[in-house]
């Protein structure tokens, strides 16, 4: 049987996490970006980034997570309390979830869904959101019947800054107060 699990991100993990954001967004946005935009896709930039977040969170309810099959990261997932201007205190936001393309299929997102709720109770949210690309249904097939639900908000990110790279995404939500 296979090593997998999840735990907290390690300073060391952040080149892995960087390159599996790389492969996954070459992947998941290469049909809604322009191929210009998929070239800047740079793994060691996002390895700095997630070096930076594990190493100085803004906050102590900033968290990263990884998933490793045996000792490699196969995905990671980011939890924070939510920056949207119609959030409420107590809700948190899971604000990067990518598994490595080469893994899906073998449980990693369903681990680190599940590590990524667990984290966000632990820090007393009572509700999550997650940001989604319009159009990534395999994604949203996944999180609809873990209870992530669509709650009518949408945004368009532009990635350039100029207008000539935009994602436009939608809001899932779901409650973390446990039903006993």
């Amino acid at each position: 049987m296979a090593d997998r699990s999840v735990r907290s991100a390690w300073a060391d993990d952040a080149a892995a996490i960087g390159a599996v954001q790389a492969r996954a967004w070459r992947r998941s946005y290469g049909a809604v970006l322009p191929a210009a935009a998929l070239d800047e896709v740079d793994a060691d930039a996002f390895a700095d980034v997630w070096r930076a977040a594990i190493t100085r969170p803004p906050s102590a309810r900033h968290r990263v997570l990884v998933a490793l099959e045996a000792n490699r990261v196969a995905g990671f997932a980011a939890t924070a309390p939510s920056e949207d201007p119609d959030a409420e205190p107590a809700e948190g936001e899971v604000v990067a979830f990518h598994v490595d393309p080469d893994a899906l299929g073998a449980g990693h997102g369903s681990r680190l869904l599940a590590a990524a709720v667990d984290t966000l109770r632990a820090d007393r949210f009572v509700r999550a959101r997650i940001w989604l690309v319009v159009g990534d249904d395999a994604v949203r097939r996944f999180l609809e019947p873990a209870g992530w639900a669509a709650d009518g908000a949408h945004r368009e990110l532009d990635l350039t800054g100029d207008g000539t790279a935009t994602l436009r995404q939608v809001r899932l939500h779901t409650d973390l107060q446990d039903e006993s």
